[in-house]
C-alpha cells in the first residue's frame, strides 16, 4: 500500500542532516510495514529487531550502548552484514528497550554513517520514559496516523482520482457530475472503515463489512489492553478507560465542547485530566482548543478549559458507536445527531495529518461556532465543516464580519467552487489543503 511517508522517507535517507529517525504513534497504524518496504527497496539490506519477540534482545543493550560495541553483536542476532550506508537498521517496538532509545544519542555522535530507524508507539516512547534521558536533538521524529483519505483511495484502486480531486481543487472548477458521486461513496466508506491498514487490506481482500469490524474491534480492545500495560495504577486504568470510551458520545452533543460530566456524574476536570493527557500523548484522542482572539499565534490566546476531543481512527468511531456500514453509506435519519460530529472528527484527522495544530472558534455568546481555524500562507483561514448538502452557516458570516479573513473554507457534499470569498471544498477533497494552500 502506497503511504505518504516513504516521500518523507526518501528525504530523511538522502539528507546530509540525517539523524537515527524515530518514527511513532499509535498502534496498528503500519509503522513497522513502512519501514520494512522501504528499506526493502531502498538498501542493499535490512537489520531488523524486534524488542517484542526477542525478549533477550535488551540485554545486549544493557551492556553496553555505544555503536561500535552494538554493531558486530547486532550482525550477528539478525544474521546480516551491516554496512555504513546499505544497510537500514530497525528497532521495532523500541519503547520496550529504553536503552535502545538512548543508543540513538550515539548513533548520531559517534556513528552517523549508520542509517538507524526506531519504530514504536506513543504509549511507550511519549509516556514510559522511566530512567534514561530522551535523545533530544540527536534524532529526527516522525507521527505516523492512520491512512488518510488520498491514500485510501489510491489502495482500492482509483489513484486516478487523486490527480482529478487536486486539479479541481487548485483551479476551483467543479468534479463532473458522475465522478463527484463516486468521491462521496468512497468518502463515505473511508468513513465507516477508517484508515487502519489492516481494516483497509480486509475491505479491498473481502468487501465484507462484519470481517472489518472485527478487525476494529480487536484493534480498539488492544487499545485497551495498552491502558493497563502503560499504567501503574488501577484508579488510572479504570479513569483513562471511562474517559476513552466517552469521546464518541462527546462528539454526538450538540455542544461538543468536552464535558467531563458526560465521563461521570460528578466528575471533574482534577480528575480526569491526566487521562486525557495519557490518551492525547498516545495518539489514541486529539485534541483542539478555543482561540479566544483570532491572532497570531494562536497558542498564545488558547483556552485551556476550553477543548474538543476527536478519536484518531475514523472506523474506530464507528466500532465504538455500533453504527453499521450502511448507516453510514446512506447515512440514515437516525444518524442525525451523530453525523457533525462525526463529520468534524474525519475533518481533524485530515488536518493534523497534514501538520496542522487547529484551533476553533466561538463567540462570547456560545451561539456562534467555527469549526477549525488553520494557517495558510501566514494567514488565519476559517474552515466551516458541513455533514451533507446544505451549507447556510451563520457562524461563518459572523466570524467573516468580525475578522475579515483573507477567505474562508467550507467543507461539505457539494461540488468544487469559488463564490462570496468562500472556497467550497468536497469533503473528499480535505488532503489537498496545505500549509501552502
Amino acid at each position: 500500500m502506497y503511504r505518504k511517508v516513504f516521500e518523507y522517507l526518501d528525504n530523511w535517507k538522502n539528507s546530509k542532516y540525517r539523524k537515527p529517525l524515530i518514527i511513532q504513534g499509535a498502534r496498528q497504524v503500519g509503522k513497522t510495514y513502512a519501514v520494512l518496504e522501504f528499506g526493502k527497496k531502498n538498501y542493499d539490506n535490512v537489520a531488523y529487531f524486534n524488542f517484542q519477540t526477542n525478549q533477550t534482545l535488551a540485554a545486549t543493550f544493557d551492556e553496553n550502548i555505544s555503536p561500535s560495541y552494538l554493531i558486530p553483536i547486532l550482525s550477528h542476532i539478525s544474521s546480516q552484514s551491516i554496512f555504513k550506508e546499505h544497510t537500514l537498521i530497525v528497532f521495532d517496538e523500541v519503547q520496550l528497550c529504553e536503552r535502545a532509545l538512548t543508543s540513538l544519542k550515539y548513533f548520531c555522535e559517534e556513528a552517523p554513517e549508520y542509517h538507524v530507524i526506531a519504530a514504536g508507539s506513543l504509549l511507550g516512547v511519549a509516556v514510559n520514559r522511566k530512567k534514561y534521558a530522551f535523545p533530544v536533538g540527536k534524532v529526527d521524529r516522525y507521527t505516523m496516523y492512520p491512512m488518510d483519505i488520498e491514500e485510501f483511495i489510491t489502495a482500492v484502486g482509483k489513484a486516478d482520482l487523486v490527480s482529478q480531486i487536486r486539479a479541481c481543487y487548485d483551479e476551483n472548477k467543479p468534479m463532473p457530475a458522475a465522478l463527484h458521486e463516486i468521491c462521496l461513496k468512497l468518502y463515505r466508506q473511508y468513513l465507516a472503515i477508517g484508515g487502519m491498514p489492516e481494516a483497509v487490506y480486509r475491505f479491498i481482500d473481502t468487501d465484507d463489512y462484519i470481517q472489518i469490524r472485527h478487525v476494529l474491534e480487536t484493534i480498539a480492545m488492544d487499545y485497551l489492553d495498552d491502558m493497563s500495560k502503560y499504567q501503574d495504577n488501577a484508579n488510572d486504568i479504570k479513569k483513562t478507560r471511562l474517559t476513552y470510551g466517552t469521546i464518541s458520545t462527546q462528539l454526538s452533543k450538540k455542544n461538543k465542547r468536552f464535558q467531563y460530566k458526560i465521563i461521570k456524574k460528578g466528575a471533574r476536570a482534577a480528575e480526569y485530566e491526566n487521562a486525557i493527557e495519557w490518551l492525547v500523548s498516545a495518539n489514541l484522542i486529539h485534541r483542539i482548543y478555543r482561540a479566544e482572539q483570532i491572532m497570531k499565534p494562536l497558542e498564545n490566546y488558547k483556552d485551556i478549559d476550553d477543548f474538543k476531543t476527536y478519536l484518531s481512527d475514523m472506523g474506530i468511531l464507528c466500532a465504538q458507536k455500533q453504527i453499521s456500514y450502511n448507516d453510514v453509506m446512506f447515512m440514515d435519519e437516525e444518524l442525525q445527531d451523530f453525523k457533525g460530529g462525526m463529520t468534524e472528527n474525519y475533518v481533524h484527522i485530515h488536518l493534523i495529518s497534514a501538520g496542522f495544530k487547529p484551533f476553533y472558534w466561538r463567540n462570547d455568546k456560545g451561539t456562534k461556532e467555527v469549526d477549525f481555524i488553520i494557517p495558510i500562507n501566514g494567514k488565519l483561514i476559517p474552515v466551516e465543516v458541513k455533514s451533507g448538502t446544505n451549507t447556510k452557516s451563520d457562524s461563518l458570516n459572523d466570524y467573516v464580519r468580525y475578522f475579515n479573513p483573507a477567505w474562508s473554507i467550507r467543507l461539505s457534499e457539494k461540488n468544487f467552487g469559488f463564490e462570496n470569498n468562500i472556497k467550497s471544498v468536497p469533503l473528499y477533497a480535505v488532503f489537498c489543503i496545505s500549509q501552502n494552500g
